[in-house]
């Protein structure tokens, strides 16, 4: 057990498990969309659940023979977003700072998906249609750890884009990014998926999960813009580049697949609803169980338990090793997150850990994450 925390002591980041992972939770497409809150749906003209369909060219699943054909179906439900904050000089005098993205309609009464770091300290919003018409948004929802973000505008009857399955896409499937590249209005670029399901670390301690990397030009204005499969479906919503001498073609879009139930919270809830447990974690390999004589030599090492958590209250300490979250094993630190965010707040659940030598079970209920 001393091993166990000196392990603890001499881990650099940990992370306190507030990001529910949501791999795998793909809403079928014409899912509804809707806000719960009847007082809200009324003053914007909400009369009830939106089916996201396409409204333009092609049947869901279709392969269009061109990226014309492609562009063609979900520009006019790709729109241009441009903000304006305040910044200061090093004198402390303030000047207007302004930014540019892009979104995507994904119901026709005015909600539209864009990146969070698009509209993040925006004290105005703007967003264009693709037929001209600007409006100012009326209400803007972030989540900062997912980088998505809902816009919505006082609208009806909108255009709205084909959602797509992102977990089907393979490496060299064609791709088409759209969005108002440099602020310039709505462009296309074309490439492959050259590769999915990856993890950039954005902070210490933060990450985006399943992305998507592909060689189709990403540019500073492209982020929340759709990135479309060869039916001309959102598979992604272009969210990174790296931008290093020497690298090319590295553009990163978040999968489809991951985004969907951050958005749905978002225009149901205006926030992001997490199951939470209240720990942070370290990924145990057989080098460091053998390092520090864990009992074993795989599972996740508890390294700090928030105090009044479920964690705590289910009486687990730093130095435990879990293996085991309701009915799944767990091997990794992402292994557990997806466990939690499979689940609901309030869902009791098993755990199975290992405390020195001695196998432990406890039962810790979740809780909505702060």
């Amino acid at each position: 057990m001393s091993n166990s925390r000196a392990l603890v002591g001499h881990v650099l980041v940990t992370v306190v498990i507030v990001l529910a992972a949501f791999a795998g939770c793909a809403v079928p497409q014409n899912s509804e969309i809707a806000p719960d809150d009847a007082a809200a749906s009324a003053e914007s003209g909400n009369t009830g659940a939106v089916e996201t369909e396409s409204v333009v060219l092609g049947t869901p699943g279709e392969i269009l023979t061109s990226v014309a054909d492609v562009v063609a179906k979900v520009k006019p439900c790709v729109v241009a977003i441009n903000t304006e904050s305040t910044g200061y000089d090093l004198f402390r005098r303030s000047f207007t700072q302004e930014g540019a993205g892009s979104g995507w309609i994904v119901s026709e009464d005015g909600y539209i998906v864009t990146n969070s770091h698009v509209v993040e300290g925006a004290e105005s919003v703007t967003v264009t249609l693709d037929d001209g018409r600007r409006f100012d948004a009326e209400d803007v929802y972030a989540d900062s750890l997912t980088d998505l973000a809902i816009v919505k505008i006082d609208e009806e009857g909108l255009p709205v884009a084909t959602i797509g399955d992102s977990s089907s896409l393979r490496i060299g499937d064609p791709v088409v990014a759209i969005g108002n590249s440099l602020g310039m209005g709505i462009s296309a670029t074309a490439g492959i998926a050259s590769a999915v399901g990856v993890t950039i670390e954005t902070s210490p301690g933060q990450e985006l999960l399943d992305l998507i990397q592909t060689d189709a030009a990403i540019n500073p204005g492209n982020s929340g813009g759709p990135l479309l499969n060869a039916a001309g479906e959102v598979v992604g919503i272009n969210s990174i580049k790296i931008a290093t001498v020497g690298v090319e073609g590295m553009g990163y879009a978040i999968s489809v697949n991951q985004a969907l139930p951050v958005i749905q919270d978002l225009v149901q809830h205006g926030k992001v609803v997490r199951p939470w447990l209240g720990v942070a974690l370290y990924t145990v390999s057989p080098d460091l169980a053998e390092r520090y004589d864990l009992s074993v030599d795989s599972g996740v090492l508890v390294t700090e338990v928030v105090a009044e958590s479920p964690a705590h209250d289910a009486g687990l300490r730093p130095g435990d090793v879990i293996v085991q979250f309701a009915d799944d094993e767990v091997v990794s630190a992402q292994d557990l997150a997806s466990a939690i965010g499979a689940r609901s707040a309030g869902d009791e659940v098993e755990i199975i850990y290992w405390r020195g030598d001695t196998r432990e079970v406890t039962y810790a209920t979740l809780i909505e994450g702060p």
